[in-house]
């Protein structure tokens, strides 16, 4: 699998990326109580506003698990349909705060963070809202390869209301032959 180093930034890499000090956007809320233990694991990208790090990808997927150090190893995954590949990135997050506050901070590249801010979530771990850190940034996630429609159109109210335009959603293929 060839590694991507500035391609998946995938989920997180966003318009603040040389800033030490993420944000979350204007009306949007970090989800409190956070459980980071049931977050971690594998999640399916089931939608997202697109960007140029993640241009031609599908199949998009995020592995989260946590390292020794008490950061969590963020494993980026996806296939680029035009060069017909698989490309990879591996960051770090840290929480911003408090890890009961989904706010966290990624990084793919040395000491350059990037916000990444969980704003929905079901009570099972199973579906995600993500913001970054600015209306250019939006991710729906899911442990499954698909979504239900009320989750979704649950989550594009959210998305709605903080100020998205849901619009711009890119709708992820997954491939289970890939």
């Amino acid at each position: 699998m060839k590694k991507l180093g500035y391609l998946l930034i995938a989920f997180f890499l966003l318009t603040g990326l040389f800033s030490c000090s993420p944000t979350i956007p204007e009306g949007a809320e970090a989800v409190s109580p956070f459980d980071s233990e049931k977050y971690l694991g594998k999640w399916y990208e089931i939608a997202r506003i697109d960007f140029k790090y993640e241009e031609d990808l599908n199949n998009t997927t995020a592995e989260y698990s946590l390292k020794e150090d008490g950061t969590i190893k963020v494993d980026n995954k996806g296939y680029n349909t035009k060069k017909q590949e698989w490309e990879q990135a591996i960051g770090k997050a840290k929480f911003v705060g408090s890890d009961s506050v989904a706010r966290l901070k990624v990084s793919f590249f040395g000491p350059f963070y990037s916000g990444y801010n969980v704003v929905a979530i079901d009570p099972d771990y199973t579906y995600a809202l993500v913001a970054g850190e600015s209306l250019d940034y939006l991710w729906i996630l899911s442990r499954e390869t698909t979504i239900p429609e009320d989750v979704k159109q649950d989550y594009l109210k959210v998305a709605q209301a903080i100020g998205y335009d849901t619009d711009r959603l890119l709708w992820v293929e997954h491939d289970n032959q890939k």
